[in-house]
């Protein structure tokens, strides 16, 4: 069985393994939760076979509807998922591209990390975006603080029972003006993590038990989303992935 290990450099320069694992996702989730604490300044890496694990968009679409269901069973909230991806996302926020593999380790590493704590500061901030698209890191962490800062105004005003057709945050005065849409019709991980891909790359199929396809006209093939190769992604990229968990259906 292929292992990926988690190595450590210490004070002294030598190489000290941390944990061996089974999958290059699993290690690399690791190194971003070693290192998004901050009182934790040494150097990690990742040993083992090359990658990438994740090549398609079907691949990915597997990595986030898996840890949505992992989520689900864990009663997460989804104020917590993102509050944790947030503080895991820092580690690369000095990176212009990312590889695919290090999209789906930073979202698996939101799901075996505490969360960092809800800054009130955040709901009256100015999160808009300077453009009219997103742009680096510091939009992609606008388009999540903005979402955080909604579902924390969802907690005075909830959604009701019939969220699931949509809601639009409650966004009450002295609230600063925000990077995402009010509305929401997501809200939970697992709905928001499959949404999030089948709505920005797509990958979905029908045998996932997650998406139900519209019937297909006679004579038409069935509905799919077809298979795509990824290579790298960019912050623009994960703002859109971010904004399709909340608003996709």
């Amino acid at each position: 069985m292929q292992t990926w290990d988690v190595m450590r450099q210490d004070d002294l320069g030598d190489t000290v393994q941390v944990a061996a694992h089974d999958s290059r996702i699993s290690a690399l989730a690791q190194v971003l939760v070693l290192r998004s604490d901050p009182a934790n300044g040494q150097a990690y890496r990742v040993e083992g076979p090359p990658g990438p694990a994740v090549r398609t968009n079907r691949d990915l679409y597997l990595v986030f509807l898996h840890l949505g269901q992992e989520a689900r069973a864990a009663s997460w909230s989804l104020s917590a998922f993102l509050r944790a991806l947030w503080k895991v996302s820092a580690p690369l926020s000095d990176r212009t591209r990312l590889e695919p593999d290090d999209v789906a380790a930073m979202f698996a590493a939101a799901s075996i990390t505490p969360p960092a704590a809800f800054d009130p500061a955040w709901s009256g901030k100015d999160l808009s975006l300077p453009g009219e698209d997103p742009d680096g890191y510091a939009d992609w962490e606008r388009v999540l603080l903005s979402q955080i800062a909604d579902l924390e105004d969802f907690l005075a005003a909830p959604p009701g029972p019939q969220a699931r057709f949509g809601a639009d945050a409650p966004r009450p005065p002295g609230s600063g003006a925000r990077a995402t849409p009010a509305r929401w019709y997501n809200f939970d991980p697992a709905t928001y993590l499959e949404c999030a891909v089948a709505g920005s790359l797509g990958g979905w199929d029908a045998t996932d038990g997650a998406r139900v396809p519209l019937p297909a006209r006679p004579g038409e093939p069935p509905a799919r989303s077809y298979v795509r190769t990824i290579t790298t992604m960019t912050w623009d990229d994960l703002a859109r992935i971010a904004v399709c968990g909340q608003v996709y259906e």
